[in-house]
């Protein structure tokens, strides 16, 4: 792989507010290695279902803490950096709890880790939302106690009701976003206008992409006039043929801090994250946006609380600390992502909400990335797995 590559390689540690979709996504997807198939999905429930006694052992634990005047921790389970560090200290501060924090790479290797804890280990996990709702089919997502988050009411009516949680039961809406192309109008002499133009000859050795399997996938069937989730495995391959005519292209993929690449003149073009573009722009104004012709995609990352959580208690106190109005404007401020808190719009300055280039008014445009059943997604790891080795 080119050397820039292996830098990506080391970058994916660093923190982005993001994708992406997946967001965007962070994207708003990540790669699918690791999707469970039904076989396994009714394991993982069976094995929840005998770790019932956990949720008294829990609350034992609870109380015992109480007792003894400590009021725990809070496991934290998402993307490196996603969680602001001052909002960490703050809850820390506010209410005692130590938080210890965990962070992956891709949604895929954090639903392995739940899977294999049974739904337990940690309190509290964000992540995008196909992978939530593989999650709560496999009955790892612990509904939410909504009289333990008054702030519940807090949220902005149009993050919810969406496929991975119809009832608002399970999640809390956490960084909505769209990811879109954006480049450099000094170096690229080809007319970008949507995802096909990726693939002109022009943009040969000159361009990033974010190193999510689903996103890019997408990306790639958006230009057949295909959906994101088709199921048909004929048009997945065709795909996949296409996308490994857009390697030649590709210098750089990578999933954290993308943007930097076309800011150091690396790249001459990217697709990135929401949090990306705007952290680009706000770098370097003369770069120019591409609203895809061939569709918008949008994803949301989303905070849930594993069915045997041990902290329970805790997990919902953080819930209802995030969707505070205050907190959640200075989240959205770090994080570049829409902010999904109606009462945190009045503490958002007018120049943030310009910045982040979308606005809801785009949300109904996007199509999500969903969860398209085991063979697809074998298909598609396979034919992600081909591409990245075509890039080495």
């Amino acid at each position: 792989m080119k050397k820039s590559r292996q830098l990506a390689a080391l970058l994916m540690a660093a923190a982005v507010a993001a994708a992406s979709l997946q967001g965007c996504a962070k994207s708003s997807g990540d790669n699918a290695d690791t999707q469970a198939t039904s076989a396994q999905a009714d394991q993982t429930k069976e094995s929840a279902s005998d770790n019932a006694p956990a949720d008294q052992a829990e609350a034992m634990a609870d109380d015992k803490g109480k007792e003894d005047g400590d009021p725990g921790e809070l496991n934290i389970y998402t993307w490196a950096e996603y969680v602001p560090q001052d909002i960490i200290d703050r809850f820390e501060e506010e209410t005692g709890i130590r938080v210890n924090y965990t962070n992956f790479e891709a949604n895929e290797e954090m639903l392995a880790k739940l899977e294999t804890s049974g739904g337990g280990e940690y309190d509290i996990i964000i992540a995008s939302d196909y992978i939530i709702k593989i999650a709560a089919d496999e009955g790892l997502v612990k509904e939410i106690d909504k009289e333990k988050v008054p702030n519940f009411a807090n949220i902005d009516p149009i993050f919810q009701n969406f496929f991975y949680d119809p009832e608002n039961t399970l999640t809390v809406p956490y960084g909505p976003g769209i990811p879109l192309i954006v480049y450099d109008p000094s170096v690229v002499t080809a007319e970008i206008t949507g995802y096909d133009s990726l693939w002109d000859s022009s943009l040969q050795d000159s361009l990033a992409l974010m190193d999510s399997e689903r996103v890019v996938m997408g990306m790639t069937l958006k230009t057949m006039g295909e959906s994101f989730n088709t199921e048909d495995l004929d048009v997945i391959r065709a795909a996949g043929d296409k996308l490994m005519e857009l390697a030649p292209n590709v210098r750089v993929l990578s999933q954290n801090q993308t943007q930097d690449f076309l800011l150091s003149g690396e790249v001459s073009a990217a697709f990135l994250f929401t949090s990306q573009v705007v952290l680009a722009l706000s770098q370097n104004p003369d770069l120019q946006v591409v609203y895809p012709k061939e569709g918008l995609g949008f994803g949301v990352d989303a905070a849930f609380i594993p069915s045997q959580a041990p902290n329970s208690d805790n997990a919902h106190a953080f819930l209802n600390f995030i969707l505070d109005g205050e907190v959640g404007a200075q989240i959205s401020q770090q994080t570049y992502y829409l902010c999904p808190n109606k009462a945190s719009y009045e503490f958002l300055p007018e120049e943030f909400q310009k910045s982040l280039i979308i606005s809801t008014d785009d949300v109904p445009n996007g199509e999500f990335i969903q969860d398209v059943g085991p063979e697809a997604t074998e298909l598609h790891e396979e034919l992600w797995t081909e591409f990245k080795a075509a890039l080495e």
